[in-house]
């Protein structure tokens, strides 16, 4: 499945484990962490949850091969099981970004309560330059964090950007020596266990509440255009191009 799991004091790590395609996301992976968080939600043993990717990778995102399954985007396909999973998980999230991400590993990060990052990590949400548009809440949550023309120039643009900025738009909440991520990381999600887990959970739930509904429908906003770019030129140009690692040629699919 290509999720690597493992719980250690109280904490439920969720690997990205597919290291010779820098951890991209199939299908199987999106339902196999939506098991995860069902399964560590209802276990009054697992206190908070930790994303990190194996290998030099975070993730590259979406496998570009389930591009090709027009039940993509659907309603009830894996990676919108997957935002739904992530978007109202109750208990504290924890994520250690050692290496690129991009698309949906951007995104998911805005779902996350806490994010740590390694210093030489890379950025990018290049949607726009896929023929898409971006997905999970991104439209919504990323002006509300880093500002309207800093999400302006990233998702528009889809240009990258490393840690530093990461932290200056309100994406992470430190930038660690890659050696010290992950312990940094377990460290703070294992501070959880001090914790009294119901005062946790309601303060996640009151920090969530007033947006969680314009969440929601920012969710099911951008899957509508993302299914239908998806089958449209701009996006297949996209990727044949990508396949056939040539520049892509917009100008006659406007």
């Amino acid at each position: 499945m290509s999720i690597g799991y493992q719980f250690d004091q109280g904490v439920a790590t969720l690997t990205f484990n597919r290291p010779d395609k820098k951890n991209a996301i199939t299908g199987e992976m999106y339902e196999a962490i939506v098991r995860h968080l069902r399964e560590v939600s209802a276990d009054k043993a697992v206190r908070a949850v930790l994303f990190t990717g194996a290998g030099s990778a975070f993730t590259a995102g979406n496998d570009l091969k389930d591009f090709g399954d027009p039940k993509f985007a659907r309603l009830d396909s894996p990676v919108l099981s997957f935002m739904q999973a992530l978007a109202t998980f109750d208990k504290p999230v924890v994520a250690a970004v050692n290496g690129m991400a991009i698309g949906i590993g951007v995104t998911m990060l805005l779902h996350c309560d806490l994010v740590y990052v390694a210093e030489g990590a890379m950025f990018s949400m290049p949607f726009v330059n896929l023929g898409l548009v971006p997905e999970f809440g991104s439209t919504l949550l990323l002006p509300m964090a880093a500002g309207r023309v800093s999400a302006a120039e990233k998702l528009l643009l889809g240009r990258p950007f490393n840690a530093a900025e990461a932290l200056a738009m309100g994406i992470a909440n430190a930038v660690l020596p890659p050696a010290e991520l992950l312990a940094h990381a377990q460290g703070i999600a294992r501070s959880f266990n001090a914790l009294p887990q119901g005062a946790v959970r309601d303060t996640k739930k009151l920090l969530r509440q007033a947006q969680a509904t314009l969440v929601q429908d920012a969710i099911l906003r951008e899957a509508g255009v993302f299914g239908s770019r998806l089958a449209g030129p701009e996006a297949r140009e996209a990727i044949a191009a990508i396949r056939e690692k040539r520049p892509p040629d917009f100008s006659r699919t406007g």
